[in-house]
């Protein structure tokens, strides 16, 4: 890949890596930053690739996210939800929740929800992925689906009687 075709695929990328960064980390200065590691990341090896990049993007942007998401103190993000009480905050606070459900799943069902329902990827593409049958793949979702359902509304239950 030449110099030139990395800008332009870059250019044309970036506001679908920063989107996907603040679907990750609500902090959009945080996202930036995401985002410019991963940028950096690909400008290291860009003689290397072969158009197209996006996919390599977009995993590596998720990637750096969730590195950043795992390093935080969960005491931190449970404290800026509880300061502000706006819709807003209500909404975040919600997706933390869900999130930190999510991050109780074993490792192929985490991966396997955010990647179907935070990239957008198909059954099919999830089936050759993990080289498992759609079928498996399906069953897989259900699962993680319905435990973080059943956590999700345990955590709100509880966090209600407090």
């Amino acid at each position: 890949m030449t110099e030139e075709e990395f800008q332009q695929a870059i250019e044309r990328l970036r506001p679908q890596l920063t989107e996907q960064a603040r679907r990750y980390l609500t902090d959009g200065g945080e996202a930036e930053d995401a985002v410019q590691d991963a940028l950096l990341r690909l400008w290291q090896m860009y003689e290397q690739l072969h158009p197209p990049i996006d996919r390599l993007a977009m995993v590596l942007t998720r990637n750096i996210c969730i590195d950043l998401l795992r390093r935080r103190p969960r005491s931190v993000c449970r404290a800026i939800a509880v300061d502000n009480e706006t819709s807003e905050v209500d909404e975040h606070e919600r997706i933390e929740r869900m999130m930190a459900v999510i991050d109780t799943l074993p490792e192929l069902q985490q991966t396997l929800l955010r990647l179907r329902h935070m990239q957008g990827m198909e059954m099919k593409e999830l089936a050759s992925l993990f080289q498992m049958n759609e079928a498996a793949v399906r069953k897989a979702l259900s699962r993680a689906r319905m435990t973080v359902r059943k956590q999700y509304l345990i955590r709100l239950n509880d966090e209600s009687k407090t």
